[in-house]
């Protein structure tokens, strides 16, 4: 990849724009250009998408070998959360960066490869590091701030409602669970809100900071400015991703249980083989989805979008 001719298109482009404000109807927008990215260079795009699954599956394979080597005891469990902590903060952002990169070169025309991915690891990694640490901490606040203020007698029934259900789960017969505590329904309606917001700041700031070379501060700053501007069409975005989520995880059920009856017939090892393509191959393609989505959230709403292919549902606001 010529990284240098990519940089310089994202640097370039970026500069003195503010965040906008944009239609409910982008929220369906950006899943079907999501949908349908890739056409222009496949090969890079999915190639890119396959790396960064790879990598996210590093902390899997350290725990499976943790657990080879230590068993299943609470030094193996400690270490291994503690791995996929750090893992997650410093391996990750630099290379979803990557991937945000390789899908604006493939939108934009520039020549890219799938290895382009790791040129997050060279140029501007420790902006995406601080990044994710600042967005991890003021999670941690807000989602510890919500819990406190139901109190500490509302924490204590949680808890014993969860020990409860993990001890019923080991219990055969019909369960008998404590009452959850009141305000729990309260406390889920506020954790789905500020995951609805938590998600908008991540997918722009982190676009900011990747393909808008802001700083850390402004691209929390226009991360939070954006999403507040556009809670309508994250809205309709996740009512869509929810709809869409189910009707394809039914034909992905009924498509690998049918090609594992297929194969079984021959020999089990065989269902195997026919599995697993398919199943390797639709997590690529979700990777594809969930980052195009994100890119185009991104150029909406604090990219240069006029110098983009204008779509249907281009309503910009001011």
């Amino acid at each position: 990849m010529r990284g240098a001719e990519v940089r310089h298109d994202i640097n370039g482009e970026n500069q003195g724009m503010t965040t906008r404000a944009v239609g409910p109807g982008k929220g369906w927008d950006w899943l079907m250009r999501a949908a349908n990215l890739g056409s222009q260079n496949a090969k890079a795009l999915f190639g890119a998408a396959a790396l960064l699954m790879l990598i996210a599956l590093v902390p899997t394979i350290v725990q499976l070998a943790l657990q080879k080597t230590m068993g299943e005891s609470p030094a193996m469990v400690g270490v291994t959360m503690a791995f996929t902590l750090l893992y997650s903060i410093i391996a990750m952002p630099p290379a979803i960066a990557g991937l945000l990169r390789v899908i604006h070169a493939v939108e934009t025309g520039v020549p890219t490869q799938a290895s382009a991915i790791f040129d997050g690891y060279r140029n501007g990694a420790g902006r995406m590091i601080a990044l994710s640490i600042v967005l991890m901490v003021l999670a941690i606040l807000v989602l510890g701030g919500l819990l406190a203020l139901f109190g500490g007698h509302f924490l204590q029934g949680l808890e014993e409602f969860v020990v409860a259900a993990q001890a019923a789960s080991a219990t055969p017969g019909k369960p008998q669970l404590p009452p959850l505590p009141d305000g729990f329904g309260t406390l889920i309606g506020l954790m789905l809100i500020f995951g609805l917001f938590f998600n908008g700041v991540y997918a722009l700031s982190f676009g900011q900071a990747a393909l808008g070379s802001r700083g850390v501060g402004e691209a929390l700053r226009d991360g939070i400015a954006g999403t507040f501007k556009n809670l309508l069409p994250l809205l309709v975005l996740l009512v869509v991703v929810l709809v869409a989520g189910v009707v394809a995880t039914i034909v992905v059920v009924l498509v690998m249980g049918l090609l594992a009856v297929i194969g079984g017939l021959v020999h089990p090892a065989l269902a195997v083989l026919l599995v697993t393509p398919v199943y390797l191959a639709l997590l690529v393609a979700i990777y594809v989805v969930a980052f195009g989505v994100m890119y185009y959230m991104w150029r909406d709403i604090c990219g240069d979008a006029a110098s983009m292919p204008a779509s249907p549902t281009d309503q910009l606001q001011a």
